[in-house]
């Protein structure tokens, strides 16, 4: 079966000064359809640089990327856009909603360019809402949730076109304890539901640990399989 996500000899080098500098070092790694992956390091290992490599926010310096059977190396920008758009959901630290847009307006942003299925959508968008618990906030402005709903209101809106992909950047990093741990159950219970792949970066490895199926350290650009965990 193809992977959904496969990395060969992947590197990303920016410009410093007169040299190149190193962000990610020869990264290899395969990731089935329907699994769920950690990837820890220290700040300013690589860990966003990968994240938007593997969204297609960003391109490699040196290696190959296949995403869904797809050779990404080969496609152009409207076909990495069209891809992206069809596969992947992100999920970040600080919520990224429309202070203008109500709560399920803010869900339904990732639909706009989808002819046809708004009235599917909208019931699929209502669905999520009542997964992550705001079933009664539907018309709500952000300014009137907390940050814990907020990102709650950011996970249905990844999760709405049901992607393969689910890229979550430190998603609880912004919460207190009490309220990250309520998103973090939240958030693996929809990514269950919907059945994406999700890799999450987080520095909170005793709470994602136990419940992924896999774990990664990236350390100085190399990615390698936590201690004890089959890469």
């Amino acid at each position: 079966m193809t992977a959904l996500v496969r990395l060969v000899g992947l590197s990303r080098s920016v410009p410093d000064g007169y040299v190149l500098r190193p962000i990610l070092r020869d990264v290899d790694l395969r990731l089935d359809y329907r699994t769920s992956v950690l990837i820890s390091g220290p700040s300013g290992s690589g860990k966003s640089t990968l994240l938007n490599i593997l969204g297609l926010l960003d391109r490699p310096s040196a290696g190959s990327y296949w995403l869904d059977g797809v050779d990404v190396a080969a496609l152009n920008d409207d076909e990495r856009s069209e891809l992206r758009g069809g596969v992947v959901g992100f999920v970040f630290q600080h919520f990224h909603l429309l202070p203008t847009l109500s709560v399920l307006e803010n869900v339904l942003m990732p639909s706009d360019y989808t002819v046809g299925r708004q009235s599917a959508l909208r019931d699929r968008a209502e669905d999520l809402l009542a997964i992550v618990g705001l079933a009664d906030r539907f018309e709500s402005k952000p300014m009137f949730l907390s940050g814990g709903e907020q990102q709650r209101v950011a996970i249905a809106r990844a999760l709405l076109r049901e992607p393969k992909l689910l890229l979550a950047d430190e998603p609880t990093g912004a919460l207190d304890g009490a309220t990250a741990e309520e998103v973090r159950g939240l958030l693996m219970a929809a990514v269950q539901e919907v059945g994406s792949t999700a890799v999450l970066v987080s520095h909170d490895v005793a709470r994602y640990g136990p419940v992924v199926d896999r774990h990664f350290t990236l350390v100085d650009g190399r990615l390698t399989p936590a201690e004890g965990v089959p890469r």
